[in-house]
């Protein structure tokens, strides 16, 4: 007589995880704001490529034809749409990204209470960041450097000190304060932190300060010779500092509605 034993049932764990995403805010007329998309695209080629992008649509309000369009063209574009917020609906089609109920837009400070708890009236047609929550495993936790082989080291203020060069190709994204390089960025690698970005050396590269909302970040380094700069989601591109502030120590900071690129003496 043979005897089988039961098969242990294994539990499967699920964990939440928190990560910045960014987050495209669409507005009327739609045809003026894709064109402003594509200056960003062409001037910044591949800056959307395997990010997280989330397409809050509570500005726009388009009808579920309309969404689903629109995530086409966005497509088209090379930006991959992993989840939508828009108010008043718990879910869209099957064949649209989910939606996101509850999301909290991460700062410098920390998390701030929903849409409906925050003043209107920031313009958000740039890209910005949030902080969502998705199972274990997929790519991109919060706070995690794509830094490389590149040493670095994270000081008890938050700010994090970067002591080699950044390669091409490499990714420095710290939402929790300044981010300091004592060497060079090379074109094509990029750094995006919640503070400001200090470079010791040549910045080719992109660099993007205060992307959680800190309007007070700044941008410095010893020599411009960067593919972009962004303080806030307000950028400049190489072709617009050329012959004014390239191949010179500089700062880039808000001024006003505007983003300001000055050299230093």
């Amino acid at each position: 007589m043979t005897f089988a034993a039961p098969l242990e049932a294994k539990s499967i764990r699920f964990r939440a995880r928190s990560f910045v995403a960014f987050t495209l805010t669409p507005e009327a007329p739609l045809a003026d704001w894709l064109e402003g998309l594509d200056h960003w695209i062409g001037n910044s080629p591949g800056y959307f490529a395997g990010r997280p992008v989330v397409l809050d649509l509570n500005t726009l309000k388009p009808d579920v034809a309309a969404i689903e369009s629109l995530v086409g063209v966005l497509g088209h574009r090379g930006i991959r749409i992993y989840a939508i917020e828009l108010d008043g609906h718990t879910a869209l089609e099957p064949n649209l990204p989910p939606v996101l109920v509850g999301a909290k837009e991460a700062t410098t400070d920390g998390l701030l209470p929903g849409r409906k708890a925050r003043a209107e009236g920031t313009s958000e047609g740039n890209a910005e960041g949030r902080e969502r929550s998705a199972p274990e495993g997929r790519a991109g936790k919060a706070g995690a450097s794509k830094a490389g082989e590149s040493e670095s080291g994270h000081e008890a203020s938050g700010t994090l000190m970067i002591k080699s060069p950044i390669r091409s190709g490499q990714a420095i994204v710290h939402p929790h304060g300044d981010v300091i390089v004592l060497g060079s960025v090379a074109s094509g690698s990029e750094i995006i932190a919640a503070g400001s970005i200090h470079v010791y050396g040549t910045l080719r590269g992109r660099a993007s300060a205060g992307a959680l909302g800190n309007k007070g970040a700044r941008i410095f380094c010893r020599r411009n010779e960067a593919e972009l700069l962004a303080v806030d989601g307000w950028y400049v591109t190489a072709e617009e500092m050329e012959g004014v502030s390239r191949g010179k120590p500089i700062q880039a900071f808000l001024d006003g509605d505007g983003l300001r690129v000055e050299t230093l003496s």
